[in-house]
Order: structure tokens, then sequence, then C-alpha cells
């Protein structure tokens, strides 16, 4: 799933665009610009694939912005197979998992900050997110578990699964 939210820099706006796979609430791809452009949410799914290289089919939704039905987001996903779906308009459950990432995001950490510089804004976002939020921060919907604690789960019960079967 993917969005896009605006936060203060030096008393103007920086957009952060956010993939988060929802099934471990994980954030896997993340840009932040000055501009609210389609190359923010190119940046952002260019991150999420390195990361994660998915699977041809993987599903990546958003709502109906301007940016997330761009050519060039479009072409991104179209060359590593990754189907576009998006969201009805003015469907507020539609996106409500990024809607609360967001407002953790805000609520814990740049409410409290004052950024003079997008560079500055840039790390520590991009620390709370690596470093806490996929690492540490446990989530309801996971069992009181990190995303990476929950993958890392999942995993090993693949893994044993697989192995009983043989």
């Amino acid at each position: 799933m993917a969005d896009i939210t605006f936060l203060p820099v030096n008393n103007k706006w920086v957009y952060l665009a956010i993939i988060l796979d929802l099934f471990s609430r994980k954030v896997v791809g993340m840009a932040l610009q000055e501009t609210m452009k389609a190359e923010l949410v190119v940046e952002a799914l260019t991150a999420a694939i390195l990361l994660r290289r998915p699977p041809a089919e993987l599903i990546h939704h958003s709502d109906l912005w301007g940016q997330y039905t761009s050519h060039a987001l479009y072409k991104k996903a179209h060359a590593y197979g990754i189907q576009l779906s998006h969201g009805k308009t003015a469907c507020s459950y539609d996106n409500a998992a990024m809607e609360s990432f967001f407002h953790t995001l805000k609520t814990e950490l740049t409410h409290f900050k004052t950024y003079q510089t997008i560079e500055e804004a840039r790390l520590d976002i991009f620390t709370y997110i690596y470093a806490f939020y996929n690492s540490k921060r446990k989530h309801s919907t996971l069992n009181y578990q990190a995303p990476n604690q929950w993958e890392k789960n999942y995993n090993q019960t693949q893994t044993i699964s697989i192995q009983s079967v043989r």
C-alpha cells in the first residue's frame, strides 16, 4: 500500500511517500522531496523494489492522486511485473493502514521536531523507520510484535511446515 503525507521543514511543506507491506506493516519504501510530483512515488517504489525484490504480480495499491496514475509510475511498475491498483474516490477505509502509519509517525516523531533542512528530516525519518518502527515498534495487528519479528516468525513457520511435509 502506498500514500503521501506532508511535513513542515523550515516553514515549508515537504512530501513523504511511503510504501507499506500490509502483511507485516513493514515500511519497505520511502522518499522525501520538496515537490509532490510523480518522481516522489517512483523513488519510493524503487527503494521498495531494491529492498524486497518482489515477485511479479505484486499488487501496489494507492489512491487516485495523479502521482499514482502517472506514466512514470506505470512504466516502473510494468518493468517489474507489478500490478497497480487504485482505491475508490472518497473511500476512507481504503487506505486506513497508511493513515494509521502516518498518524504514528507524526505523533511519535515529527510533531516534536523542528527540521531546518530536508536532509535533516530525511535522516531522522529514515532512522525512525528502519531502526525503530520496523525493528522494535510493536503492533496490535501483529500480535504485539515488530514487523521484522513478525516476518521472521512467519518465515520460520513456513520453513518448519515445508520440512515436515518432506
